[in-house]
């Protein structure tokens, strides 16, 4: 695991190349702090911040071919490099050294871009073949491994971390107002332009090619479900996914450093615990040990049973809160998902110890975790009525005051492709219009994933819901702050459940086999069970509990807030009326606003540090 960063191109600059790849560089030292690596010549600048996992001893980047008219820098694992290896040197080519990074070179001159068939693994990588003054990079299926990019002066600049791309020359770091406008309702960034104008981001399973100062983007993944609708038997089903998470967690552990395991009381991360060959375990929990925000005592009794040791921290309000800054610094773009920061700290306190950590993402989107997937099924019935009625009965109860089965009879009125815009839905459009000062897209949630609905629209209602979770939610939210949170702390995270060889099991995978009326993940639960204490197996999905409702109604925190909120800034992208509102509402406990603020708050402290400072830097 690395970090990246560098510049492609012939524009003639009069500053020093190695001393503004150096700056680069420098700002993603905590991705890799172990060894640094440059190359540089009149048309390419590569730089390499290594964390050393694999090879200790070899395997540094920028890493040449034999003939040195290929290099290539990469961020990631390929983990199955040694099969990969044995192909190519079957096929004539030579390795100098055992790194999955050779693998790579080798696999691009034997197959070309057609190598990303052939891969297992998390990746970033850039490929510069200078016979052909071709750039050739990419970015993971899933998007596990983030990858920035823009054009300056005439160049390619890209990198691990948007902060890297901001210390080349010229860049200006100017908000992308669209990109603001749809956090509100999505909580994250989500559009190809970060919140940086002129500062993109490869989406997931893409590759780009650059000839000439021309680049080109191609897909050549996409995470489409094809749920079978004769299923095998259950008990059948049962055994395979059990074969395929046992195969996938040690192909995950491949390593010549010790590996731990992040672990909450959930069924996904317990299970890879019990699956693990490791011995370390990390939780973190806030309030006491009785809470439901604290889940310390469930992976305490987890590992007791299990014979493995689990080290925990209670964060108190006031460690969460002051880290607030630094954790958007290393988000690179405002994210108003609070377990972002638990992360920070659960990361932090593995960092401690060791080098790589098993993490349970993506198990709720490959098997049907989250409980909004339900939603399909307990709308069934009602959606039977005629849709004119259903939707005359929603525009009354919206004017009515809350009651219970109001949010029922409004969703029911619609279709899963105007309800579901994945796993976050905060401000709606005639809110965050109302609240915003910026100027405005008029875009809707809807217009940007009408798109994925389209690729999707023969699906059942559950694995439309899966796939747009995969393209939005996933990216967006939780791999973001997963390879953000880890890496702040030099710590490499792997997601066995994100793997190729999984989803291609599970995109066949019986709806009912998935999500029923009594449980979501069935079969997968089914699996665990056979791990895990049965308590365990079945726990309903909580998310990473994050008590910010609590805290935003204590004077001291809701102060903090309040003093951001009354600032000129403020003033300049939002209704500062409708803000102390908000806050005002929260306070008195007439609606529980407290993400909606969060969302907001923590936009304007990261607004701090990106955009208002002269020089962009780790927080004091």
């Amino acid at each position: 695991m690395c970090g990246i960063s560098g510049f492609i191109g012939r524009s003639k600059e009069d500053w020093d190349r190695e001393a503004v790849l150096k700056k680069m560089m420098d700002k993603i030292i905590h991705r890799g702090p172990d060894q640094e690596g440059m190359y540089v010549n009149d048309q390419v600048a590569l730089g390499f911040r290594r964390l050393s996992i694999i090879d200790l001893d070899h395997g540094m980047q920028p890493m040449f071919n034999e003939t040195g008219d290929v290099v290539i820098v990469f961020n990631g694992e390929i983990y199955n490099h040694l099969e990969l290896r044995e192909d190519l040197i079957a096929k004539g080519h030579v390795f100098a050294n055992n790194a999955d990074t050779e693998s790579l070179i080798h696999g691009y001159e034997e197959y070309g871009v057609d190598l990303l068939s052939k891969v297992r693994g998390m990746f970033a990588f850039v490929i510069y073949d200078m016979k052909k003054d071709l750039v050739f990079a990419a970015r993971d299926f899933f998007g596990i491994k983030p990858f920035y990019y823009t054009q300056q002066d005439g160049n390619l600049v890209f990198s691990s971390e948007i902060k890297s791309i901001l210390a080349y020359p010229n860049i200006k770091r100017e908000v992308n107002e669209a990109a603001l406008e749809q956090y509100m309702s999505f909580q994250y960034s989500v559009l190809p332009e970060t919140f940086f104008k002129g500062i993109f981001k490869l989406p997931a399973g893409h590759y780009m090619l650059m000839q000439n100062g021309e680049i080109e983007i191609h897909q050549y993944y996409d995470p489409l479900m094809q749920p079978a609708k004769e299923p095998e038997s259950l008990e059948k089903t049962v055994n395979e996914i059990e074969e395929i998470v046992h195969e996938s967690t040690m192909a995950h552990m491949i390593a010549d450093v010790e590996v731990g395991a992040s672990l909450s009381s959930g069924v996904d991360s317990s299970y890879l615990v019990a699956e693990f060959p490791g011995e370390k375990t990390y939780t973190v929990g806030f309030l006491d040990k009785e809470s439901k925000y604290n889940e310390i005592r469930y992976a305490e009794s987890l590992t007791a049973e299990l014979g493995k040791k689990n080290i925990n921290k209670t964060i108190s309000a006031d460690e969460y809160f002051d880290s607030i800054p630094k954790v958007m610094y290393y988000m690179d773009e405002p994210l108003a998902d609070p377990s972002c920061i638990a992360l920070y700290f659960v990361d932090e306190l593995a960092a401690k110890d060791i080098k790589v950590v098993l993490s349970g993402e993506g198990a709720d989107e490959f098997f049907g975790g989250y409980n909004i997937y339900h939603e399909p099924l307990s709308l069934a019935g009602y959606q039977k009525l005629p849709l004119g009625l259903r939707k005359g009965l929603a525009s009354i109860v919206k004017k009515l005051p809350n009651f219970k089965g109001k949010n029922f009879i409004i969703r029911g009125s619609k279709s899963v492709e105007e309800r579901f815009i994945g796993n976050a839905n905060l401000f709606s459009v005639e809110e965050r219009e109302e609240i915003l000062q910026t100027k405005l897209t008029h875009v809707t949630p809807q217009e940007l994933t009408a798109p994925y609905y389209e690729k999707c629209k023969g699906l059942n209602d559950i694995a439309k819901m899966q796939y747009i979770d995969m393209n939005f939610w996933l990216q967006g939210d939780i791999l973001l702050k997963a390879d953000k949170m880890s890496m702040a702390h030099s710590l490499e995270a792997r997601v066995p459940y994100l793997d190729i060889k999984v989803f291609e099991y599970i995109k066949n995978l019986p709806i009912d086999y998935r999500v029923t009326d009594e449980a979501t993940k069935r079969a997968f639960r089914i699996a665990a069970k056979r791990h895990l204490p049965e308590s365990t197996a079945n726990k309903k999905k909580l998310g990473f509990p994050v008590p910010i409702r609590v805290w935003l109604r204590e004077p001291k925190y809701l102060h903090r807030v309040e003093e951001v909120f009354s600032s000129d800034v403020a003033a300049q992208y939002f209704d500062q009326t409708l803000l102390t509102k908000l806050l005002a509402d929260h306070r008195d406990g007439k609606a529980d606003n407290s993400r909606k603020i969060w969302a907001i708050y923590v936009f304007l402290v990261w607004h701090k540090i990106y955009i208002e400072s002269d020089e962009v830097d780790i927080p004091a």
